[in-house]
């Protein structure tokens, strides 16, 4: 089988079934993308690049889709020059949303095109109208509507579709239900498992003699996965328990959601606006995956906050590794933790219960073994790789001979 992945961040959601598809004879697996990291063995990795950025006279309902098929266009030439170099997928893979598979198939009108959805938008009742309901305008509205549109030509476009949550699912329109399959794209349960005599050492950070940690780890600090909120609640339980130590993972920027000005981050504002302790409170950037392991296996709690929005791997991952989850009570969240069962949930928007919460976790964190064995057998039954990988191979192989995939939701 002859496979192209499409996604601007390589390899992202396809690191697994990449790899897998890659190391099995007979198959030509080719991927796509703005940048090109790590190999994966037996993949061939190729760069498309934009020619121009989307232009800032354009009507700003508009840009993003400007951007969509300036993106869709660099990735057309790329299949029209991997056609002339002999190469015609059987099925194409591609990340929905930044256009990167909105002309593929005018290039290779015979391969099958599968289409990852991440996020579908609308203006109220979800992520744009969660921070600040009141501030949605008739221009928000119509902006936000017609984001979707690179997703709603992918929609008629595509042969199948994938989403990994239930959540993610129930934003799509339903009228495409029909052909989108729920399926998570699963987490290492191998690699990302409990481990009580992990080396308590990050860097050159020693938390041997801490005997409460507190972490968060996403990939930026923003209001969209509750950073604030969360710092807040840090900074009252730090004055409240000297021995407590907080570590925050990820980039001092905003991936999601609204940009600050240039040079103020949420990082800093935070620290200035609560000037937590700078001896207990640590921040370490991105890690390798060895130390972001550490990080989960050693946390005491581990906070998890967001709006209405794509879940973050690190909630599954944390999960896996049997961690103290104190999580926003919010819908995406619900789907995974049951509040005292596999994690504790708090409102998203009430520091002080939020605080709360996360100190009874630290004060019963002796009797909580229940909870932790709870949240590993969750992502064990519902998340685990070593059953959703067959799954995603088994899709991918449906769609490529032309086959209807069964309609399954998560594996139990």
């Amino acid at each position: 089988m002859r496979v192209l992945f499409l996604h601007n961040n390589f390899p992202a959601q396809y690191r697994h079934v990449a790899r897998t598809l890659a190391a099995k004879k007979g198959n030509k697996v080719v991927f796509a993308s703005h940048r090109v990291g790590a190999k994966i063995p037996g993949v061939v990795n190729v760069q498309y690049k934009p020619h121009r950025d989307g232009k800032p006279e354009t009507h700003h309902y508009l840009r993003p889709l400007e951007t969509a098929v300036i993106n869709g266009q660099s990735v057309f030439r790329l299949c029209l020059d991997l056609k002339k170099k002999g190469f015609e997928p059987d099925i194409i893979c591609s990340h929905s949303g930044w256009g990167n598979g909105l002309y593929a198939k005018d290039a290779f009108p015979n391969a099958k095109l599968l289409s990852y959805f991440e996020w579908y938008y609308h203006a109220h009742g979800s992520d744009a109208d969660f921070l600040e309901p009141d501030k949605i305008r008739f221009d928000d509205e119509g902006r936000i509507r017609t984001k979707n549109t690179p997703l709603l030509m992918d929609l008629a476009a595509c042969d199948w579709g994938q989403t990994p949550t239930k959540f993610q699912l129930s934003q799509i329109p339903p009228v495409f239900h029909s052909k989108i399959s729920e399926l998570h794209d699963g987490v290492d349960t191998d690699f990302f498992k409990p481990n009580p005599k992990v080396p308590r050492k990050i860097g050159n950070l020693d938390f041997s003699g801490a005997k409460e940690i507190l972490t968060y780890a996403t990939r930026g600090m923003e209001p969209y996965r509750g950073f604030p909120e969360f710092m807040r609640a840090a900074a009252k339980l730090m004055k409240k328990r000297p021995n407590l130590h907080v570590v925050v993972v990820g980039e001092d920027r905003v991936a999601y959601g609204k940009k600050l000005p240039i040079g103020e981050s949420w990082g800093k504002r935070m620290v200035a606006e609560l000037k937590p302790d700078p001896k207990r409170l640590h921040f370490t950037g991105l890690l390798s995956y060895a130390d972001y392991l550490k990080v989960l296996q050693m946390s005491t709690v581990q906070a998890y906050l967001t709006v209405p929005f794509v879940l973050s791997w690190s909630l599954i991952e944390s999960l896996a590794c049997g961690a103290l989850i104190v999580a926003s009570d919010t819908a995406p969240v619900r789907e995974v933790i049951e509040h005292d069962h596999n994690g504790f949930l708090a409102d998203f928007f009430d520091t002080d219960a939020f605080a709360a919460q996360i100190e009874f976790a630290l004060d019963t964190e002796s009797d909580l073994d229940y909870i932790r064995d709870n949240a590993r057998q969750a992502v064990l039954d519902r998340y685990a790789l070593k059953d959703l990988l067959p799954r995603q191979l088994r899709l991918i192989d449906d769609i490529a001979t032309g086959r209807i995939p069964p309609k399954e939701g998560p594996a139990k």
